[in-house]
């Protein structure tokens, strides 16, 4: 029997994050995106060497910054069945204001967010 190329569940691309404070990252998109902890390696200091958490039908990743590995802002697109309420919670969640949600030029009325260890998330709902 073979083994799978990849984890079950899992999509072929995932985005990987490196940022500042990735405990405080996981803990905030549970709050917002109400996201799914599978896996947590932490190294012996007690930063997180690897994780991850499932947002949705997609798997994200992500490690503290570190020696050759600094922290690095990212953008990332989720949708969500109510843009309006997953903002209210980014900002109960300790997230920082980008733009709130507003209809734009195209279908969909999006916001975004800035979380604690510095990636920016475009939430959005389409509305037709």
């Amino acid at each position: 029997m073979s083994v799978p190329y990849k984890p079950a569940g899992y999509t072929d691309a995932a985005p990987y994050l490196i940022v500042d404070g990735a405990a405080r990252t996981i803990d905030f998109l549970v709050q917002v995106f109400g996201a799914e902890r599978l896996r947590r390696f932490d190294d012996p200091e007690g930063g997180v060497r690897h994780a991850e958490v499932r947002v949705g039908d997609t798997v994200v990743m992500l490690a503290d910054g570190g020696e050759g590995y600094p922290p690095q802002p990212a953008h990332v697109h989720v949708y969500v069945p109510d843009v309006d309420d997953a903002y209210r919670r980014a900002l109960e969640a300790g997230g920082e204001s980008v733009r709130p949600p507003e209809r734009g030029d195209d279908p969909d009325r999006r916001g975004g967010v800035r979380d604690p260890g510095g990636t920016t998330w475009w939430i959005s709902t389409q509305m037709e």
